[in-house]
Parts: C-alpha cells; structure tokens; sequence
C-alpha cells in the first residue's frame, strides 16, 4: 500500500545509488525533518528541552559510538569519557576567548587525540579484552577530571558553560540551542548513511566480518580500526560539547562516569548495531522510556488507591525498564531498527501473503 517498488526505475547511476529510492521513504524522511525543525512550535517548552533536546543529543552521541561499535565491530566501554574531554575542552576554550565554532572543533579533536592514543594500546587484544581496556580508559580519565583542578576545578567542582555563541551571536533562547544541536546530529547523520557506500565503510564492515580475510584481500585491520576510533572518538568529543552547552549549560564529573557509557552501548546494542536509524530509536527508548513508565505507574497506583511504599513504586519502572529492553532483545537480538524493517518489509508485499525476498 505505501511501499511500493513500481515505477522505480533504475535508468541511471545517480538513481541506483539514491539513499531512498522508494517515494515513500523519502516523503516520510521530508515529513519527520519538517516536524523536527517546527517541534519549538508544535511542542511546549518542557517537552522541548526535557524530551526532544537531550534525544537529539544522545542520538549524536549513539551515531558516533554505533560506527566504531556496528561498522567497525570494536567494543568500547569508555565513551562517556569521550564525551567528558570534549565537554571540558569546549568549556575552557570559550572561556579562554576561542570562538565556539573554533572551540566545538578543538572538542572533537581533543577527544579523537585520546580516543587514537588509546585505540592503538586497545587494538592490540580483542573482544573481551578489549572492552576491559576500554574500561580502563573510562577510570583513567575519571579519575584525572576529579583530581586535576585545572580541568574539573576539584571532585565537587560544576563548571558553568558560557553563553553559547554563533558566529558571534547569542544563542539563550530554548529554541536556538535546540536547532544549533538538531543540525549538528544533522551533519553527523548525513556522514553515517553515506558512510557505507564509501571505501571507508566498506573497510570497516570487512574488518568487522574477519580482519583476517581483510587483511587478504589488502585492508589493512590495524588502520581502519584506529581509523573508526578517530572518528568515533572525535564525534563523541562534539557531542559531548553540544550536551554541555545546549543541555547542561554546565559540567560536573558525575555527569560523565561509567553508567553513562554503559547507557550509550545499550542505545546502540538495543537500537541496532550498524543502523543509522536504530540509534534513534534506541537513545529515544534508553532515555525516554523510564520516564514514560515511571509517570504510567504513578498514575495506575494513584487510579486504583494501591496501598503502595513510595520506594516500591519507585522501582517498579526500572523493574519494567529493564524487561522492556529483554523483550526486545529476545524478540528481535538486531535491534529496534530491524523490528521497523520487519514492518517495512510486510508492507512491500501488503495485502499479499508472499514473503518479500
């Protein structure tokens, strides 16, 4: 009924090689696009910057740890500390009279600079190995944030951002931060869905598949590997900086440990390893949920008077939070984004029976 393969015809190289070649894929990409530059104005300011702002942010985020971890294969445990650097250096360099565009810049380098440091100790051992490494980083930076006053100004220290400036211009108003972050996950965007058609994309998923046979065929693993730590390193370090600026306005050693890099894989592992789209959709239900379920049971237990401790109601989300990502992942162990291609592809062959093969 909507997706439907007739009239496509592939007569050029410009059409073969379109991102959505079917109409309704790109009807519904103009759609969401719309929705998402006008949400300031179809949304009030709570949803604003208490759903939509922070689910931009961290979608960012899950991109640049979704290309290390779903295209190169690498498991990487110490992203928050990623982010951290890029954070904190944003931070000192508008302070120090940079320029933000300048500094935002400075923040992904920054964070790329640790990230390939690190990645060419990691990338020596695999596997398991390897997210202990990664692990290690996470405490490393840690660890040096809290106990070096330059950076953090001490354990207890919050360091205010400055006013985010564009080009010179003032951004204060919750509108502005919101489209400033809604076009760098833009950018950010754009680079993942052309990745894969480029020779970098296809190193990296043949360096995930078997290094070994890469390697055969000319691919050298090692570069490719440190390559997608670079680049998932210095978009984390962007990310990072824009969660400072735009969501924060201020930046705290807590906000950046070791559960937050756990956070970040469980956006990419429950959204969909290597899928542009299931980053969205697994930072929206790794953030989003909780507070959906933690309102539902709110209301049932005040509907129905239930003779409930504060602390019991309290955890009850989190008891159904985390059953809600088993589910998903025991129905579908791709992700969320294959749960959507599942539905995308009955309808290819809607009302008809026959599988779409």
């Amino acid at each position: 009924m909507f997706y439907r393969l007739a009239g496509v015809r592939h007569t050029t190289y410009r059409s073969a090689r379109q991102l959505y070649p079917i109409p309704f894929d790109r009807y519904l990409l103009y759609t969401i696009v719309v929705i998402a530059i006008a949400a300031p104005f179809l949304f009030s300011p709570l949803t604003l910057n208490s759903y939509l702002l922070p689910w931009v942010i961290w979608s960012t985020a899950a991109l640049g740890l979704n290309l290390l971890m779903g295209w190169a294969g690498q498991v990487h445990l110490g992203y928050a500390a990623v982010m951290a650097i890029g954070a904190y250096t944003a931070i000192h360099s508008v302070r120090a009279g940079i320029p933000f565009e300048i500094a935002l810049i400075l923040a992904g380098l920054a964070s790329a600079a640790i990230g390939f440091v690190f990645g060419g100790a990691a990338l020596r051992v695999k596997g398991l190995y390897l997210a202990v490494t990664t692990l290690a980083m996470q405490s490393i930076v840690d660890w040096t944030i809290v106990h070096v006053p330059a950076i953090s100004g001490g354990s207890q220290a919050t360091l205010q951002a400055p006013t985010l400036r564009i080009f010179g211009w003032p951004i204060e108003s919750d509108a502005g931060r919101y489209w400033f972050a809604l076009a760098i996950c833009a950018v950010v965007t754009s680079f993942l869905l052309n990745v894969s058609r480029t020779s970098l994309g296809r190193a990296l998923v043949a360096v995930r598949e078997k290094d070994f046979a890469a390697a055969i065929i000319g691919v050298n693993p090692f570069k490719y590997k440190l390559l997608a730590f670079w680049c998932s390193s210095f978009i984390g370090g962007i990310a990072g900086a824009v969660l400072a600026f735009c969501y924060y306005r201020a930046v705290t050693p807590e906000q950046f440990h070791l559960e937050v890099s756990i956070q970040a894989v469980a956006m990419v592992i429950v959204g969909g390893l290597g899928s542009v789209l299931g980053s969205f959709f697994g930072a929206g239900l790794v953030l989003l949920a909780p507070i959906f379920l933690n309102n539902l049971v709110n209301d049932i237990a005040v509907a129905l008077n239930l003779p409930l401790h504060a602390e019991i109601i309290s955890h009850i989300p989190l008891v159904l939070y985390g059953a809600l990502i088993v589910g998903f992942l025991l129905y579908e162990p791709l992700g969320l984004a294959k749960v959507y291609d599942n539905v995308r592809n009955y309808f290819f062959v809607w009302p008809f029976r026959h599988a779409r093969h």
